[in-house]
């Protein structure tokens, strides 16, 4: 898919973290408010998890169009779910890490894309992150074994504290969760610590935010009937020596509301808007 290029809207970069279900419920219907909501939100770059791509079908070129550069996991499930990263810029390098860190987590896909975006001024070049690590409950040891393989390598790749560096995904861990902790700062893991600003935080202080709720039918209608409700979807922003490279403008809730009868998801988005500090603007 080819990407129309295009300036910063209002010095402002504008991301969108959603895990759209895949094709599951009602898809006719969903894909519809999908569609529709995806391009009122207008987002910059995307972090999509349960997206499918098989031979003859590409869910995200259908909910988009043309105007995006798309990278898609590779190591996709027998149905062509996994993750895929999006943006509306040029995508110069993509690494993709396969997040099966231990044999109980090889059941499932989980992966990382961190892909280097070069994005007009006055942002310019960052990397943007899609992480989907293992999503169940009692698989905590694993995720944090895969935060600490993705924020390695998002090091490495980073190499100059002066680099943007956004994470969002669908972490399915709750903000007290140690891989989330791991995240933003409040712990190490395995010898290793880094920081990174959670937009909703930084916005919201600790009003809950849940992105996977029981208001949502599409949840308690599906396999997880007792759901109480969690914030498990994260846009993540790295953080040096004196606090984020981007300025956390605005954080709210996507899709958070049905559009008559028909929920686009069974997760809420994450649409966060980011801009330069004033005193980091390059120009």
């Amino acid at each position: 898919m080819s990407s129309h290029g295009g300036s910063i809207q209002g010095d402002r970069l504008r991301v969108l973290q959603l895990n759209v279900f895949g094709r599951s419920a009602p898809w006719p219907e969903r894909r519809e408010a999908l569609r529709n909501g995806l391009r009122e939100l207008n987002p910059d770059l995307l972090a999509l998890e349960e997206t499918i791509v098989t031979d003859d079908y590409d869910q995200v070129e259908d909910l988009l169009g043309p105007g995006y550069s798309v990278w898609h996991q590779s190591g996709r499930a027998d149905d062509g779910t996994g993750i895929s990263l999006v943006s509306r810029w040029p995508v110069r390098e993509v690494r993709e890490i396969n997040l099966a860190v231990t044999e109980r987590a090889a059941g499932f896909p989980g992966a990382a894309l961190i892909a280097r975006i070069e994005a007009p001024a006055p942002i310019g070049s960052l990397l943007f992150v899609n992480q989907k690590p293992t999503w169940q409950r009692g698989y905590e040891y694993e995720r944090e074994l895969q935060a600490v393989a993705t924020a390695q390598e998002i090091e490495k790749l980073a190499q100059d504290d002066d680099v943007h560096v956004v994470v969002a995904g669908d972490f399915d861990a709750v903000p007290d969760a140690a891989s989330v902790r791991f995240w933003t700062g409040r712990q190490s893991l395995r010898q290793c610590s880094v920081m990174y600003r959670d937009a909703w935080e930084a916005v919201h202080g600790t009003e809950e935010g849940h992105t996977f709720s029981p208001s949502n039918p599409l949840v308690t209608n599906g396999d997880m009937p007792l759901e109480l409700g969690r914030r498990i979807d994260y846009v993540l922003v790295r953080a040096v020596d004196h606090g984020p490279t981007l300025r956390i403008a605005d954080c709210q809730l996507a899709f958070a509301e049905p559009v008559g009868s028909v929920w686009a998801s069974d997760h809420f988005g994450v649409l966060a808007d980011l801009a330069l500090h004033p005193c980091r603007d390059r120009g």
